[in-house]
């Protein structure tokens, strides 16, 4: 790792202009690119202590070998060029967002002398106009069908085209009403377009105008008693219904919007956005990135918006208004950028209240529902947690692949509940069967590295125990290798609980905490199962021995699965944690209830599980708990009350709960 010392430029030689910077490495590849109102500020910020820095950001300037920077005029270009900058050399430390899958756009391409409409995928052409993106083609298919009967215009191929021209005779859509036939002369170029430019006004909103002409052509056709085109009207009209009910109204002004919404973890960030054009959903779409530099939510919406409106998407793309969970960091530029684009003004707007606040919950919820998805296809791929394994094993130079990780986490409230989890992951996946809580006994106060050695100390205590009691083998049992610990129990046929050695031992946390849980392996007599940490601020797996910790790639498939396994060790030790704060609350609010014992009050916590349940329950519910009479039951009612602070007394006469 370069020190950033080597290369940091003189103060005085930055300029204090608005412009755009880039990091290289040592090999002069552009590894991050970001932009500037005061460069000399900015660009100063990174040369810090370098302790004080994020992590992301630490590992990024002590990955570069160089920095170099671009003076721009103003806020607007800066932001121009550092996307041009960041597409020309795709950074490895700026966020990039990827599909999640490829999303189908409906197209009419207004260049040719009749246009074609048509689904389609891929980069926009010029001379077409697009709607959506859409979740599902055959959605998409589904509506132009409905759609062609009242709006006739051309859906066929180049080919189809031309040979329906040469033989002088249309193709099936033109015999049954659903083309108006430009192929053999049926309508004018004139006529074609203006059946087109409808088509695009109905689809880009404007649908209550073709539907009240229609009544009113369906009415004037009925009373002039020509029921043949009134029914060929109406038929239109329910076409027109059925089409507009594909794509239900959530927003009733009409609006014209684009609603943004992010699922962040440590590790990745989905986005997805729902296109409103008339105050009705008309496409949908989803990207997943890599967290490869960190950022609070509002860096996140600028790159976003960069990204999605800048560049190949178009000024078209661009709506009226833009919902979003935060603003950028500067959105009067954001603002004006935007309105450079598009030719009007563009306003950015985080929604407070009301059905736009409702519509961005559901995009929301879109996005966890993606990103969750999205971790779920990567870690049960195969091919995949084969490779994380394999690398893991090729960095820590174990001897063989760890098909059994365990992982360790403590967790504790300012020293007191101190708990810690054990869950295991085998072949990249998780067993949670296999997961252990554990209560800490003999630590008093914040001390978490004293906790590891007691967490490990009691975990492989039991494996040996367990190993010890079954190497004697079951009656019967002609093993080649008398000496080999039995893993399933003879007497019940299950697995026995800490049998299984894993592969590698991980403990969330540095230095400290790596010591401490090889310190209780050894002092087992167990020198053959590895330990590493991996430590929060740098993302580094540290190993017993070594100064440097190792730095997996941030793309590494191992690094991936580690952090995977850290995340879920401290889910499950917090969980386990929450759950002990709550009975703990429950002890501590039946202390001063007269008459009732230790015994009593498990039996109370054991039956309830929690004072939110045990306050919602009645009198004749407590008193149905072995061992609580009515009295005690009504003295347990008013000592943990409603949980709002009031006193509850039990009215003698009637036997309901009176609150005071």
């Amino acid at each position: 790792m370069a020190d950033p010392s080597t290369y940091r430029p003189r103060s005085g030689s930055i300029p204090t202009q608005p412009g755009v910077y880039k990091f290289r490495d040592a090999k002069g590849r552009v590894i991050y690119v970001g932009k500037a109102k005061n460069l000399r500020s900015r660009i100063s910020s990174y040369f810090q202590d370098i302790t004080n820095l994020h992590p992301r950001t630490a590992t990024m300037v002590t990955s570069a070998a160089g920095v170099e920077w671009t003076t721009v005029n103003t806020e607007v270009e800066a932001l121009q060029l550092e996307y041009s900058w960041i597409k020309e050399f795709d950074p490895r430390f700026n966020v990039k967002y990827r599909d999640d899958k490829s999303y189908p756009w409906l197209a009419v391409t207004l260049g040719e002398e009749f246009p074609r409409v048509m689904v389609g995928r891929g980069a926009k052409k010029k001379g077409t106009r697009y709607f959506g993106p859409y979740g599902h083609a055959w959605a998409i298919r589904e509506t132009v069908d409905l759609l062609l009967r009242v709006f006739p215009m051309r859906s066929c191929s180049n080919g189809v085209f031309k040979r329906s021209a040469q033989i002088g005779r249309p193709c099936l859509l033109g015999y049954i009403d659903k083309c108006s036939a430009p192929c053999v002369g049926a309508v004018t170029p004139g006529e074609h377009r203006e059946i087109v430019d409808d088509f695009c006004a109905f689809m880009a909103g404007q649908s209550n105008t073709f539907v009240k002409r229609i009544e009113r052509e369906m009415y004037a056709a009925s009373e002039a008693l020509d029921f043949e085109k009134a029914a060929r009207l109406r038929d239109d009209l329910g076409a027109l219904n059925k089409a507009l009910e594909k794509q239900s109204v959530v927003l009733g002004d009409g609006t014209d919007a684009d609603v943004v919404a992010f699922a962040e973890d440590p590790l990745e960030v989905a986005v997805q956005i729902f296109y409103v054009r008339g105050g009705r959903i008309r496409g949908q779409r989803g990207w997943v990135a890599d967290r490869v530099e960190e950022g609070a939510t509002n860096v996140l919406v600028e790159n976003f918006l960069l990204q999605h409106y800048v560049g190949e998407e178009g000024d078209a793309a661009i709506p009226r208004e833009i919902l979003v969970p935060d603003l950028p960091p500067d959105p009067a530029t954001m603002e004006e950028l935007l309105s450079e684009l598009r030719g009007s003004k563009v306003s950015l707007r985080v929604p407070q209240r009301g059905d736009k606040k409702t519509l961005q919950g559901t995009v929301a919820r879109n996005a966890h529902q993606a990103l969750g998805l999205h971790k779920t296809r990567r870690a049960s791929d195969l091919t995949t947690r084969n490779r994380a394994l394999e690398e893991i094993q090729q960095a820590l130079e174990l001897p063989e692949v760890p098909l059994r990780i365990e992982c360790y986490d403590i967790s504790n409230l300012q020293g007191t509940e101190v708990v810690a989890s054990m869950v295991v992951f085998e072949d990249g996946l998780v067993r949670k069967g296999e997961y252990r809580r554990f209560v800490i006994k003999s630590v008093d106060g914040q001390n978490d590295v004293a906790s590891m050695h007691e967490v490990i100390t009691r975990r492989f205590k039991r494996l040996l125990d367990e190993q010890a009691s079954s190497v004697e083998q079951a009656p019967g049992d002609q093993s080649e290798d008398s000496s080999a610990p039995l893993l399933v129990d003879p007497e019940t046929g299950r697995p026995r609980k800490f049998a299984y050695a894993p592969g590698l031992v991980v403990v969330d946390g540095g230095p400290p905490q790596v010591a401490a849980a090889t310190a209780a392996l050894t002092e087992l007599g167990i020198d053959d199962i590895p330990v590493v940490g991996l430590a929060k601020r740098l993302e580094e797996v540290w190993v017993p021995g070594q100064e440097d910790p190792v730095i997996l790639p941030r793309t590494s498939e191992g690094l991936y699965l580690l952090q995977r396994i850290r995340d879920e060790a401290h889910r499950f030790a917090i969980a386990h944690h929450r759950g002990r704060r709550s009975r703990t609350m429950v002890e501590s609010t039946l202390d001063d209830v007269p008459g009732l014992g230790e015994v009593r009050r498990r039996s109370l916590i054991k039956h309830f599980g929690s004072l939110r349940k045990l306050r919602a329950a009645t009198i004749e519910e407590v008193s149905a708990v072995p061992g609580i009479g009515p009295a005690t039951a009504e003295a347990i009612k008013r000592a943990v009350g409603d949980g709002t602070g009031k006193t509850v007394s039990v009215n003698t006469a009637t036997g309901e709960i009176e609150e005071h």
